[in-house]
């Protein structure tokens, strides 16, 4: 549990300082040092989320900047979502959503490196 938690903040301060989601990290490592398999990595991932999620709306709603019925229609789509997810992660092999993490990890990279390139043109321009 405490490696696991360790885990969670390394990934939260590295996922932050370089712009994208902590699962890209967290569910490698939890799959790599931790040994669990990509199913629980994933589910372990995504529900923590939800305080993370809870805590950002219940501070950007005192800021002003929730809109209550938008957050409701996409908390209640969340759900439909996570059901689909469920029953088609439960369906596939492993191997499969290793490929698909995998493939999606990839994406990731190539849009940061994308960023990268086009934020270093634009100072090499100015």
């Amino acid at each position: 549990m405490i490696a696991a938690a360790a885990i969670g903040v390394v990934a939260g301060i590295f996922s932050g300082l370089l712009g994208i989601g902590g699962g890209a990290l967290f569910v490698p490592a939890l799959t790599i040092l931790l040994g669990h398999d990509q199913v629980g990595a994933e589910a372990t991932s995504l529900l923590a989320i939800v305080p993370v999620a809870l805590v950002g709306s219940w501070r950007q709603h005192g800021y002003g900047n929730l809109r209550m019925h938008d957050a409701a229609v996409l908390g209640l789509l969340s759900i439909a979502g996570v059901v689909a997810g469920v029953a088609l992660a439960n369906a596939l092999p492993e191997r499969a959503l290793r490929i698909a993490f995998a493939l999606l990890l990839l994406n990731v990279a190539r849009q940061l490196l994308g960023r990268g390139l086009a934020g270093r043109r634009r100072r090499l321009a100015a």
